[in-house]
């Protein structure tokens, strides 16, 4: 019976593609993940935005699950944000391994955006700059650089160097929210295959 388990939550490119859903949409490519953000930010293009990657993993039994999740906000006036699940099949204890995958993953979907793609968002702004328009974008790290307060303070450093090399500014707790708060949300219930795909998921901020 384990070892039937652990072939149904075997991590693969098949079983954990680049694929991201929300509260209205499933089966996004990162394709039209990219073309969501841009008609969001040409609604308002006089707008403050802050483009954010952040992934979070939840141990469960027999598995991990990490969710990374991509947010554009426009700030005091709503967002749109989506999210990508991955599993592994084993409970990963180590604090090291588990900030490392979640970096890893955050940083997989930063290369998607590259020069070219940033550029497309920030041109939408960019008309408006004297009018107070800006386009910012950052990776959350689910960690903290308290040792009284984080197991994960001596691996922050490391981590940060990582988003910096990615072309992205890292923020860490306490404001790392959709790491700990919108991507936290979903890695908290354990995935069960069978049942997910008519599961409702609210994917608000």
């Amino acid at each position: 019976m384990e070892k039937g388990r652990a072939l149904s939550l075997k991590p693969s490119a098949t079983n954990h593609p680049l694929e991201f859903r929300n509260t209205t949409e499933r089966g996004l490519n990162l394709d039209t993940v990219h073309e969501r953000i841009l008609h969001f930010m040409r609604l308002d293009p006089v707008a403050t935005y802050k483009f954010i990657i952040g992934t979070d993993c939840q141990v469960h039994t027999g598995h991990t699950k990490f969710i990374t999740g991509v947010v554009i906000q426009r700030l005091g006036k709503g967002a749109w944000a989506c999210y990508r699940q991955v599993i592994v099949p084993r409970a990963l204890h180590s604090i090291k391994e588990k900030l490392s995958m979640e970096t890893t993953l955050s940083e997989e979907i930063a290369m998607y955006f590259d020069e070219n793609k940033r550029l497309e968002m920030e041109n939408i702004i960019l008309p408006h700059l004297y009018q107070g328009a800006t386009f910012d974008m950052f990776i959350h790290i689910d960690a903290g650089d308290d040792e009284n307060r984080n197991r994960t303070a001596k691996f922050v450093q490391e981590m940060v160097r990582r988003v910096e090399s990615v072309g992205m500014v890292p923020v860490i707790k306490p404001d790392c929210y959709v790491a700990s708060a919108y991507a936290n949300r979903f890695s908290k219930k354990p995935y069960r295959p069978l049942y997910e795909d008519n599961e409702v998921f609210d994917g608000s901020l």
